[in-house]
């Protein structure tokens, strides 16, 4: 089974950041990331950020496409719940078209209630939004025209004026990170998107329930099982960690204040020793330590899709680069 890297951009800088230059810098790790044999380009949605700064992701990706040209594009995730699937699903549309085909739908509930309330949706409403915007989108990709009344969303009888370049459209590609939510995506999405935090032990669990609901849904395994991960290949074990643990604190500190682990068992959560907290949980270390990491995890879950960012607040541009170079030169040749 080939194993496969994408590059997942970090899109989100403290009030003092030049924006303009991360732009920049975005542009140069995506081309160096294809040169260096990464397959895909991803990032994040979020909204009402502040005091973090944070780009919307199709207008960056869409700029990023003659960078990532040939490239698998995607948002991972938009925020489904708080979104309007028509809308969601011209966009996808027009990103299809733009990338050649090689556009990915991802999507995902979300869990911030400061979006819920700035788009005025009850967040206990997430769920079955989600599960009626799917319906919808899939209908739109794959039939002329729509006509749809549903619980939170209407269709007029009318049809999109683009069509896809693949029969079926764009794959949707699901964020799950609880039981309910990954059975939702055995049964309505073409992927399970796996996201950052969850430890080996975890997901090991957490696959065995995907795939058993894969199993009672009639449907068979997807091709790309996709994993997010955080990734810095030093030049030493020792230097990945010491480069790169005051940019990951401030991260996960970040994620912690807007309440991303609240619904995790105790000991997954992130206020751990930064030791205990990477440890079966992100890859970092030198080449040789973060190949055999990627072919564990591959071995162990079956996840063959790993999706890195290699970047966060305050990570120099220069070691981000050096990061994306070790991986091309030292671990792409010898994945499969």
């Amino acid at each position: 089974m080939t194993i496969k890297v994408g590059l997942y951009l970090a899109t989100a800088f403290p009030e003092t950041d030049n924006m303009p230059l991360q732009v920049n810098n975005m542009i140069e790790q995506t081309r160096l990331a294809r040169a260096n044999g990464f397959v895909s380009l991803w990032a994040a949605q979020h909204f009402m950020t502040k005091p973090l700064q944070m780009l919307q992701p199709l207008q960056l990706l869409a700029r990023l496409l003659p960078e990532a040209e040939g490239m698998q594009i995607g948002p991972n995730i938009l925020v489904m719940p708080v979104l309007n699937p028509v809308a969601v699903a011209e966009e996808a549309l027009t990103m299809d078209l733009l990338s050649g085909g090689n556009y990915v739908l991802g999507i995902g509930l979300g869990y911030r209630d400061e979006e819920y309330t700035a788009f005025n949706v009850k967040k206990n409403e997430r769920a079955g939004r989600m599960e009626e915007a799917i319906h919808i989108i899939r209908r739109l990709f794959t039939e002329p025209t729509v006509e749809h009344q549903g619980k939170y969303y209407t269709v007029p009888n009318m049809g999109l004026g683009l069509r896809p370049i693949h029969p079926g459209g764009p794959p949707i590609w699901v964020a799950a990170s609880t039981d309910p939510a990954i059975e939702r995506v055995a049964r309505m999405g073409d992927a399970w998107l796996i996201t950052f935090y969850p430890s080996l032990s975890l997901l090991k669990e957490q696959m065995k329930f995907y795939r058993d609901s894969l199993a009672k849904a009639g449907k068979s395994e997807p091709a790309d099982m996709p994993i997010l991960k955080e990734c810095y290949v030093g030049s030493s074990y020792k230097t990945a960690l010491d480069e790169c643990r005051g940019p990951l604190q401030v991260k996960y500190n970040a994620y912690a204040s807007w309440g991303q682990d609240k619904f995790l068992p105790e000991n997954e959560r992130f206020n751990q020793p930064f030791e205990e907290f990477v440890k079966d949980r992100f890859l970092i270390g030198d080449a040789a330590f973060v190949k055999d990491e990627i072919q564990r995890y591959n071995e162990e879950l079956g996840v063959n899709h790993f999706m890195l960012r290699m970047h966060w607040p305050g990570l120099e541009q220069s070691k981000v680069l050096g990061s994306i170079e070790r991986i091309g030169q030292h671990i792409v040749p010898h994945l499969a």
